[in-house]
């Protein structure tokens, strides 16, 4: 593996998800992505659909400009890993789940209106996002390995 392929990866994952995060993703799609039942599904399943393709529109571009070799397995893989557990982390109750469980519940309920010093935007709803911040950021290493690994290129 190419160290530099792995940080240009890295680096065009991680401005494409802030984009798909907070400039593609609708505001239903955040109001609504954590609700309970197939409302809150369906909402997420859209959110990871344009993250996704805001992800590929993003590396396919850097791939080509650099001369990146990129395996379809590797974007497969990687991007495939990649809306699965970002769909599962924006249904709430799961990343939820799994901070209680790592005794982490107070730092992910700083970014909701259950913490007493939750930060707030300027209108004063809570910027709930905190606690998915940290989780994506980690696996955002591991779905660029996973991009850059496996398989012959298909983009160079």
């Amino acid at each position: 593996m190419d160290a530099a392929t792995f940080a240009a990866v890295f680096v065009a994952l991680y401005v494409a998800h802030n984009v798909g995060d907070h400039w593609v993703q609708t505001s239903h799609q955040s109001a609504t992505k954590g609700k309970p039942g197939w409302v809150g599904r369906l909402a997420d399943a859209r959110h990871f659909a344009s993250l996704t393709a805001t992800k590929l529109a993003v590396l396919l571009p850097v791939a080509w400009l650099l001369g990146l070799n990129l395996s379809l397995l590797g974007l497969v893989l990687g991007l495939g890993v990649d809306a699965v557990t970002h769909w599962w982390a924006d249904r709430r109750t799961t990343l939820a789940r799994l901070a209680k469980s790592l005794g982490k519940s107070e730092f992910y309920e700083l970014g909701t209106p259950a913490h007493p010093l939750a930060p707030v935007t300027t209108e004063g709803k809570p910027a709930a996002h905190l606690g998915t911040r940290a989780y994506a950021l980690d696996l955002l290493c591991t779905k660029s390995l996973l991009v850059v690994r496996p398989g012959r290129s298909v983009v160079s």
